[in-house]
Order: structure tokens, then sequence, then C-alpha cells
């Protein structure tokens, strides 16, 4: 059996009793009930994930992916292809964003090359699970085979599975890839019907003019490839990314696992759509951190269903707002572990 479908036999749906039992112990702790909003909900949540009133997650792992993607060549991306390559060296010296906010979060980072045009350094501290030189040009043909769809999903799965292997009991999830906000907005696009010029926005600054010509060559890339919205790995086979598909494979080991994972902006949203494409329990098993202020963001997130509990106007990626929100859902476990209940003081629930 595939390492994808041995994954997918173990997602089982939440643990709805622990959840009741969560959510009576969350209304009646010395508060007004409802009064700690989010946090409550992710209490609540992190209970039947896991199985556990008080679960650990205070080891925490982000997942960054590295690929680079054909479609670039058809000018939808402001800044050069390099700076994938530089960027994934930048997060493994912890000198990006997302490497400064995992580190204030205590997480540990770690980075995985599944399709960058560049070539890893012998001694590099960057996994190197490459599956080719980037995918194809989406708007000639299909991104990628579907073989190699599975292992960009197999590749995600293993790297989250070694993390919680070693015992990391909460993930997140980041990419850096020139260009994936064209793939990530024809995931969306492709699965919801909804038209590329909804959806499509500057990425990493790119003009307006500019972004009238990416959402047209989203659209002609899904005319030409007609991905099946009713089959999710057509889809990222079709117009998705390597990266993309790794994020979706670490949510699909979370689930398998009991764990939970941390979705990041509009990129990592768009792997959470595959992954809840392929299994629609992964959707309990995901957080959604922050609302992004990338065109389509808010669709994406309302599309899958997802409330992301931080709005701050980021939309870097990487997975920064990810590593933001690990504070958060420890927040939320500190709050239901720590504090008192009404009947612990001998009043009745106000």
């Amino acid at each position: 059996m595939s390492l994808l479908n041995e994954t997918l036999d173990k997602i089982q749906p939440l643990n709805e009793e622990m959840m009741k039992t969560a959510k009576d112990r969350v209304d009646f702790l010395l508060k007004p009930v409802g009064s700690l909003g989010t946090l409550e909900e992710i209490a609540v949540q992190l209970a039947g994930i896991t199985g556990e009133m008080y679960p650990d997650v205070s080891k925490k792992a982000m997942l960054v992916f590295a690929a680079d993607h054909g479609v670039f060549e058809e000018g939808v991306a402001a800044a050069p292809q390099e700076v994938t390559g530089l960027m994934a060296q930048m997060v493994v010296a912890g000198k990006s964003g997302v490497a400064a906010l995992s580190k204030q979060a205590g997480a540990d980072i770690f980075v995985c090359d599944v399709g960058m045009m560049s070539d890893l350094e012998p001694k590099s501290k960057i996994l190197d699970k490459k599956i080719r030189k980037g995918t194809l040009n989406m708007r000639k043909g299909p991104a990628m085979t579907r073989e190699e769809a599975v292992q960009s999903l197999e590749a995600g799965i293993d790297v989250a599975q070694r993390a919680l292997n070693n015992g990391y009991n909460i993930l997140g999830t980041g990419e850096v890839g020139i260009s994936n906000t064209t793939a990530s907005a024809a995931i969306i696009s492709a699965l919801s019907g909804v038209d590329a010029g909804e959806l499509t926005g500057a990425g990493a600054n790119l003009s307006e003019d500019k972004q009238v010509v990416k959402a047209q060559v989203i659209r002609d890339a899904i005319a030409l490839n007609k991905p099946d919205k009713d089959d999710a790995i057509d889809v990222l086979a079709k117009v998705g990314g390597f990266e993309i598909g790794a994020m979706a494979g670490a949510m699909l080991a979370g689930a398998a696992n009991h764990v939970p994972v941390l979705i990041d902006g509009f990129i990592s949203t768009a792997a959470a759509a595959i992954a809840i494409g392929i299994n629609p329990e992964v959707k309990g098993y995901l957080i959604c951190s922050h609302a992004s202020a990338e065109k389509g963001a808010a669709f994406a997130s309302e599309f899958i269903g997802a409330k992301p509990f931080l709005n701050m106007g980021m939309r870097l990626g990487e997975g920064s707002g990810a590593a933001i929100a690990f504070n958060i859902v420890e927040a939320a476990l500190y709050m239901n572990r720590e504090m008192a209940t009404y009947g612990d003081v001998g009043l009745g629930v106000v």
C-alpha cells in the first residue's frame, strides 16, 4: 500500500465525546459563557483532535516547503525566480520572516526542497526531496503528472511524520515559491468555479496590469487542462505546485496522527483545499491562523469553511501567520487547564 493510502486509512473523525466534555468544562470556567471567544473554540477543537482535555502542544514544528513554478515564464510574478532558492536559504539560516516569528513562538523550523530550480549545497540543512526542478507551465499543459502530484503529497507526509516521530505535537505549514499565488488562485478557481479575476492578487507586489495578465493565464490554464473539481489530486496535478502538494500532505499526516495543523495564508489555504478535497475529515484537524490580505484569501478561507482568528494585514506567506498563531493555540490550552471553574469556588454558571 502506498504511503498516501496508508495515511488516508488512518484519518478518523474528531472525538465528538471529548469535544462535548471539553465544551462543558470551558462553559463552566470562571467567566461568562463565551466571553473568551475563539480561545474557547480552539480549546474544544484541540480536545476533539487529540482526544485529551489538556493536550501538550508545546513542541512546535514549522514545516516550510520550497518549489518553483513553470508558469513563471508567463510574467505572473514581480520577483525573479532565483528568489525561491534565496528565501529557502534565509529561512533555514533563521533570517526570514517565518524564521524570526517561529523563534519567538518557540517553534523549530524545517525546510524541504520539493522542486526548486536551484541545486542544494552538499551540506545544506534543507531536506532534499526534490521531485523535479519546477513544475511545467500550466498554460501549456498540466503542471505535473498525477504520479508527481502524489509524490508531492507523500513528500509532505514523510516530512510531517518524521517530525511527529520526533515528538512534535503541533505543526505549522509554510512555503516559498515564486509564482505560487498563481497556482493557489488556480486551485481555488478550479475547485470552486469562481473566476480567476476574483481571486488573483498582487502576490509579491505584482502591478495591477500584470494582475490582469495573471488572471487570464489562470483562465487559460483551466480551460486547457480541464481539472476535475471532484478529484483534488487531478486539480493539484493540472494547476498546482509541488510545495502546495507537500503542505497538503503534511495536513493529511497531522490528521492521521491526531495532531493539530496550522494553516497560514492564501497558499496554505489552497493546500488545505486539496487536503480536504482528498479527505473531508481533515478539515477538523486544521486551525486557520490569520486572514491574509492577499486577494482571494478571504474567499478561499470561506470556501473550506475556515475561520481565521488573526487579522493583521499580513500577506508575506512562508508560514508567518501560522508562526504567530502557535502562541494563540497555546494560550487556549492554558486557559482551559489553568482557570478555575465555578464549581471550584462554589458558584453556579454566570
